[in-house]
């Protein structure tokens, strides 16, 4: 029979990794604490346990243990019971709480291998000892485990613990289903697409992420802006210089210092409005009869005003077609110019010119020039950055339809890119303009949409 006077036991169980996931560590301490309750004459007052989690961090989440300071403070149990004094905690000022508990209230905390007194002098002096030993065991485990992921990313290994990069498996090997993801968003991007943008078309599509959770723009900026998708080691948030990377790129080093660069523009800081289009062919298309471009009026038609207005859908339904058709061919791979011109020069002197805006940016902030010098300075060097990009707009329209071109199925590929890359490919590949339809006839004809192609005579 169980004493009036018998102690109310809470029970806590935790092991760091449960390799085999079957629960049995956690198990056989509750069995051996069970042991102890039974032989002291004491009461279950409860169990509470952590499988698989560490008590190193002090920062994680431990729900067992949470659980069970909550239990104590109200009053649920006055003896703990666990298989040891590092399975409650490996953290000192957590154990300082136990004892507070142990002085104030006379907590008798028990392990398996022998009674811990908390209430004694000696007793919270082994208990601290313990305690600090084990801390100090994780912190030379941490030093030893960080020395060896430096010496990792030094000699260009990719990361085999933590987080995977979508498009490569932990060790660096390429997952193409998920590498053809990333090339479509820096081909979008490149192509004038907004971050925002980009993720609505993913998640809208149905594209799966990495982690299985949505599309935002978060992840997608997150994605762009990681230099390891050009084979750049990166440790502790900084590019290792003159480290070579031993994986596959995923993506090119000029198209990803360009990204870089659209996102360092203080215009593109300063004016945090998407600018992208909506339409396949607002802007895009041409008049026929006067060569103005086409904009969409009232969500229907694309018009030129006192000339042409046609129906969108089917306009564009044949216009991606007739792109699509033309990329199914043989001779498709021709499409792609040689690169003729090395960027690095040209990527370098925009980023110095945004540099040089964003100083004078500064001065104007720090009052050493007034608001008229201010806009003379910026207006001169957005005028010379401006040249620039056109200059690497080539570029730009290049790497959507190289990113095409490199699918197994470039038409396809093209039909399921996001609204900015089939921009950008059909102003690379061809010039489309619009006649007027006959009046009375309500049958498209391919006639009245003319697909020329760039490059031909």
């Amino acid at each position: 029979m169980t004493s009036t006077n018998a102690r109310r036991a809470a029970i806590y169980t935790r092991i760091s990794l449960d390799a085999s996931g079957d629960g049995l560590g956690v198990t056989r301490q509750e069995e051996d604490a069970r042991a102890i309750v039974s032989s002291r004459g004491w009461e279950v007052a409860g169990v509470w346990s952590d499988n698989s989690i560490s008590a190193s961090d002090a920062r994680k989440v431990r729900p067992g243990y949470d659980a069970l300071v909550k239990a104590y403070d109200a009053g649920a149990f006055d003896a703990l019971v666990c298989y040891d004094l590092d399975r409650l905690t490996r953290q000192p000022r957590q154990l300082e709480d136990w004892i507070d508990a142990a002085e104030a209230s006379g907590l008798a905390l028990v392990t398996t291998n022998g009674e811990a007194d908390l209430t004694t002098d000696a007793g919270r002096l082994f208990a601290r000892i313990k305690a600090a030993v084990a801390r100090a065991e994780v912190e030379r485990k941490s030093a030893r485990q960080k020395r060896a992921e430096i010496q990792r990313a030094r000699s260009g290994k990719a990361p085999v613990k933590g987080h995977r990069l979508t498009g490569y498996e932990l060790g660096g090997r390429v997952i193409e289903s998920e590498a053809a993801i990333v090339r479509r968003i820096f081909a979008e991007f490149l192509a004038g697409g907004a971050v925002h943008g980009i993720a609505t078309r993913l998640e809208t599509e149905g594209v799966p992420t990495r982690s299985g959770r949505r599309w935002n723009p978060a992840t997608v900026t997150t994605i762009l802006k990681n230099p390891r998708y050009v084979g750049r080691v990166v440790y502790d948030g900084q590019v290792l210089e003159g480290v070579v990377g031993q994986w596959e790129p995923i993506i090119d080093s000029a198209d990803f210092d360009l990204v870089q660069a659209k996102f360092n523009d203080p215009a593109r800081k300063a004016l945090k409005v998407s600018t992208a289009r909506k339409h396949l062919g607002s802007g895009l298309y041409r008049c026929a009869e006067c060569g103005g471009p086409m904009k969409l009026k009232g969500g229907r038609s694309y018009q030129c005003l006192g000339h042409v207005s046609r129906l969108q859908a089917v306009v564009d339904d044949y216009v991606l077609e007739v792109i699509a058709e033309r990329l199914r061919q043989a001779d498709a791979s021709e499409l792609l110019a040689p690169e003729e011109a090395d960027l690095e020069p040209l990527v370098a002197e925009a980023e110095r010119l945004r540099s040089r805006i964003a100083v004078v940016d500064e001065e104007y902030m720090a009052d050493l020039i007034d608001a008229r010098l201010r806009r003379d300075k910026v207006a001169r060097l957005q005028a010379e950055l401006t040249e620039l990009d056109g200059k690497l707009a080539s570029h730009r329209t290049g790497s959507a339809l190289g990113g095409v071109l490199a699918s197994p199925d470039p038409a396809a590929a093209f039909l399921s890119s996001g609204l900015m890359a089939q921009r950008a490919i059909i102003d690379s590949l061809a010039e489309v303009r619009l006649h007027r339809g006959v009046k009375g006839r309500n049958v498209f004809d391919p006639e009245s949409v003319s697909v020329i192609w760039r490059g031909t005579d």
